[in-house]
């Protein structure tokens, strides 16, 4: 029964906030249509058939049975019969001004940053959770050019192709988003800042751009394989690793190019079992290559830490910080070929649902600053010169 009702108010908070996001775009456009002594003809909470409605002034209000948002039936600007069905054309309509129809088309979005301006104002009280993931840099290999250009373990990653960055989101967003394979990377190192050029890769997980740069994180174990080195050493799924031959693990890559080094020969491992540091013995098993193996699956360590912000960001600094982010985003789309970035890296609306209801299972906090993200990414995109959207009314 609980889970049952843990499930119920993620689904009526998801619907809620995201209809909302709907509803006070159409409002913006209602309004600014009454003000201009527009034509309206209906105006809806919901989408589907009508569970109530009322016509008052000539405007049919009306609640519908789907609670996704809403719409508003102007006749003198392009509409979507799908959604608000045919317009009654009996009487002659006459056009309505041209800066009508451009106020009325950016309302929508207008109503839509000014939401995301509230939201923002109620995250700054109540506070913020924000990710603990700082751009500490983890093993570096001493062949690669990093090593080669000064970079160690424990550097910190401070800015990326001119932007400052704190959080390893930050350096790969930044990464992901330029249109450039080379990119300048400012390194603190021993309390100094050193500037390199570092040569971008392409994800194999991701397809996108990533610096050789790995997190220091320690690998975890994912799954022990039967009759495997691992098993034999007492290795058991959730152990961190944390050093390996004697040598601290700083990232999962690190850890299997030691074991590769290191066939039929006994090592010692300390690994960290439910809070407490448990020693081992290990002795990779040589592959017919010549490599070890030690029969396990590692990944790295997938518990995130957040932090309570209080008070938040400021209003200002999270509707400009998406609102860059987003900008930037469509940038890259537009320069496929330079960022690698396209159609398939984006989300649809039942992505977004689900990344709404899994912030709201999270935090209530980050939900709402999801909110702001979507409120500011719908403006922008309605302002997009496309025929269907807000944008193209303009033109």
């Amino acid at each position: 029964m609980e889970k049952l009702l843990d499930h119920l108010y993620v689904v009526i908070a998801v619907v809620l906030l995201f209809g909302g996001t709907i509803f006070v775009h159409e409002f913006g456009h209602f309004i600014v249509a009454l003000w201009r002594r527009m034509r309206v003809e209906a105006f809806a909470i919901g989408f589907g058939p009508k569970i109530w409605s009322t016509t008052r002034r000539g405007i049919e209000y009306s609640i519908r049975w789907i609670p996704a948002g809403g719409f508003v039936k102007l006749p003198q600007m392009l509409t979507s019969d799908a959604l608000e069905g045919a317009t009654d054309h009996g009487q002659p309509i006459p056009p309505a001004p041209p800066a009508s129809k451009i106020l009325v088309a950016i309302a929508g979005p207008l109503m839509n940053v000014i939401f995301a301006f509230v939201v923002a104002t109620i995250i700054y009280f109540v506070g913020l959770p924000m990710l603990v993931n700082p751009s500490i840099i983890g093993h570096v290999d001493p062949d690669s050019d990093e090593y080669a250009q000064g970079i160690r373990e424990g550097d910190r990653v401070v800015e990326v192709d001119g932007r400052k960055v704190t959080t390893w989101q930050d350096v790969h967003e930044i990464t992901i988003l330029s249109r450039h394979s080379e990119l300048p990377v400012v390194i603190e190192h021993d309390g100094e800042h050193l500037t390199c050029q570092l040569k971008t890769r392409i994800s194999e997980e991701l397809g996108l751009k990533m610096l050789n740069l790995e997190p220091r994180d320690h690998p975890e174990v994912i799954e022990v394989m039967d009759g495997g080195a691992g098993q034999e050493a007492g290795l058991q799924k959730g152990d961190v690793v944390l050093s390996f031959a004697g040598v601290p693990i700083a990232s999962r890559d690190q850890f299997i190019k030691l074991i590769k080094g290191r066939p039929d020969e006994p090592s010692a491992m300390v690994v960290n079992r439910n809070g407490e540091e448990t020693p081992l013995t290990i002795k990779p098993k040589k592959m017919p290559d010549g490599e070890g193996l030690i029969g396990v699956i590692v990944g790295n360590t997938t518990v995130s830490v957040y932090e309570v912000m209080r008070p938040g960001p400021t209003p200002w600094a999270q509707v400009w910080g998406v609102w860059d982010k987003t900008i930037r985003t469509l940038s890259a789309l537009f320069h496929s070929k330079e960022t690698g970035v396209g159609a398939k890296d984006l989300t649809g609306p039942l992505g977004i649902l689900a990344m709404l209801g899994a912030w709201v299972k999270t935090d209530y906090r980050l939900a709402l600053s999801f909110l702001v993200l979507l409120n500011v990414n719908l403006a922008i995109l309605n302002l997009l010169p496309v025929p269907v959207l807000d944008g193209g009314h303009v033109l």
